[in-house]
């Protein structure tokens, strides 16, 4: 995680020296600000963060960062994740939705999706949340999810571990029962791994247990957004 906010917060300042005091930039709107820094940024960002963590590495931020396309195309795939991530900001207003690159990292805790104590087994309310997902990743049906599993660090490693992933088994089987396509879907167990919270404490445990969401571009939107740029 610190080697990625370090790329990050190196190329950030080599962005801006780069565009202070453009005319250009200054007065484009927030969409060709994303193109015309991709174009310059897109392929040595994707180099440098393909190299280092490569796609699922530190978890769903590394799956978003890992398929950074960059360019004119890389804006417009920017422009659609940027109103994908607004409907799912209002469909379901407890989940934590952040823009990365040209993806999306969403995180649902204990508190949006809800698993019986030491069960992969959905309750009531996570079934009722998810719900709310299903028309807007069926809405953006040209993207590939990758589903994390998470535990807090109670317990055995090994155990954890496959909780995990039959957690994540269990959201991707329930979306596929409500008619989305199990090929946009993988899942990853990672158990007690990347901790966003302390384990120390009940609050804390309760962050931990959460199920990450990868959303990137797929082909068929890559290659469209490319034709769209004129590429």
């Amino acid at each position: 995680m610190k080697k990625i906010t370090l790329y990050i917060v190196a190329l950030s300042f080599v962005l801006s020296s780069t565009f202070t005091g453009c005319k250009a930039v200054k007065n484009s709107n927030n969409t060709q600000k994303g193109v015309a820094i991709g174009a310059v940024a897109g392929g040595v960002l994707g180099a440098v963060l393909g190299n280092n963590i490569g796609k699922g590495g530190n978890g769903a931020l590394g799956a978003v960062l890992g398929g950074v396309i960059g360019g004119v195309a890389g804006g417009v795939i920017g422009n659609k994740m940027d109103k994908q991530a607004r409907e799912i900001e209002t469909a379901l207003p407890g989940a934590t939705v952040e823009r990365v690159g040209e993806g999306i990292k969403l995180t649902l805790g204990e508190n949006s999706v809800r698993f019986d104590t030491n069960k992969s087994t959905l309750t009531t309310t996570a079934k009722a949340n998810l719900d709310k997902l299903v028309p807007v990743f069926q809405s953006y049906a040209d993207t590939d999810i990758v589903i994390y599993g998470y535990t807090d660090s109670t317990g055995k490693v090994e155990y954890n571990q496959t909780l995990s992933e039959q957690r994540a088994a269990s959201v991707k089987a329930y979306l596929a029962s409500k008619g989305l396509n199990t090929a946009r879907f993988t899942t990853t167990g990672l158990g007690i791994a990347d901790p966003i919270a302390t384990n120390d404490t009940p609050e804390g445990r309760s962050q931990n247990r959460r199920v990450e969401f990868a959303i990137t571009a797929n082909q068929k939107m890559i290659e469209d957004a490319k034709k769209e740029a004129g590429n």
